[in-house]
């Protein structure tokens, strides 16, 4: 393979004039630019990226830490975050945690050798310790999205889950419902407890009573919301609209309904969270909440360049609009 020195010795010019050249660092005159390119060309030349962020001390590499989930919010971030990578010219190391804060520290690692400029964590495994030995020990700049412990050295990409919970259940009472059910998620989470909160502000502003045995709580995944869908219908008086705090948990809630003989919209109406892509397809369409994934992924990359360009040392809280998409699981009364 071919190095910096063997480029100048083909062009008969130094090392540092062939570095200006590819760099644009310092002018360089057109025949000398024409002989290092050339040069360049036959000797096949690739510029070290190792090299150069030794000298510059930035590598352009990001790493991400992501728990294993079927949710496909979650891939769609992914996706979106590895496109604005490429869009600020920075490449993506991927790591799936697999839920194990062990295998988490062993990701942490990898990426340290790999000596990625920062990170950006979508686990729920993230700990204040492990927060403290980024920022404080590794001085790694960390972007934190959707949850993560308290800290006020970490960046935090949020949606605004509470107006999102509020939206979704004003959503159902303006179409005329009185009869509202929740299943939320699992109340560890921000998210979740924003989400269920923003429910019971609805339900209070409008006057209605909240019924205790109608709020079920789930766990973010499809068989959530299927327990869920069962315990509900083994009662004797039930809902006749439910706001589901994700989308998987409502798909869930769609497959068992259909099981059980209940008509959505007609028998009950169903309001999800996130609208992922498939929420569209399902039977019938969801009705849900959108969280803008890729808004979302840009944000985290973009703040976190940020950080690193200003070297700013207090972390930021930065809030995500949800906006309601109606499709056809919840129907207006007469």
């Amino acid at each position: 393979m071919a190095t910096i020195k063997d480029v100048a010795k083909l062009a008969g010019v130094s090392t540092s004039t062939v570095s200006h050249v590819l760099n644009g660092t310092r002018f360089v005159s057109d025949e000398v630019a024409i002989r290092v390119r050339q040069a360049v060309l036959e000797l096949s030349y690739r510029p070290s990226s190792i090299a150069r962020s030794l000298k510059v001390k930035r590598t352009n590499t990001l790493g991400m830490l992501v728990s294993t989930s079927t949710n496909p919010f979650f891939a769609e971030v992914v996706h979106n975050v590895e496109r604005r990578c490429y869009e600020r010219g920075y490449t993506l190391f991927l790591c799936n945690t697999d839920g194990d804060v062990v295998r988490m520290q062993a990701s942490l690692d990898a990426l340290e050798e790999k000596r990625v400029d920062g990170l950006l964590l979508l686990c729920s495994e993230a700990s204040n310790e492990i927060l403290h030995l980024l920022e404080v020990e590794r001085r790694t700049p960390v972007v934190i999205f959707d949850w993560g412990p308290n800290s006020d050295i970490v960046d935090r990409i949020y949606d605004n889950s509470l107006y999102g919970g509020y939206l979704a259940t004003r959503h159902l009472i303006d179409m005329g419902h009185t009869r509202i059910g929740c299943i939320t998620g699992p109340m560890g989470r921000r998210s979740a407890r924003e989400r269920t909160e923003g429910f019971h502000k609805a339900m209070a502003e409008a006057g209605l009573s909240v019924r205790s045995e109608w709020i079920v709580g789930g766990d973010y995944g499809c068989e959530g919301g299927v327990a869920a869908m069962r315990a509900l219908h083994a009662l004797p008086e039930r809902p006749e609209a439910l706001f589901v705090c994700n989308d998987m948990m409502a798909m869930g809630v769609l497959s068992e309904a259909a099981t059980l003989g209940i008509r959505v919209p007609e028998e009950l109406s169903v309001i999800g969270y996130d609208d992922i892509h498939i929420a569209r397809y399902m039977t019938p369409p969801l009705t849900t909440i959108h969280q803008p994934k890729g808004e979302i992924a840009a944000m985290a990359v973009d703040t976190l360049i940020d950080r690193l360009d200003s070297k700013r040392v207090r972390g930021e809280v930065i809030l995500i609009e949800p906006c309601l998409v109606e499709r056809a699981s919840v129907c207006r009364k007469p």
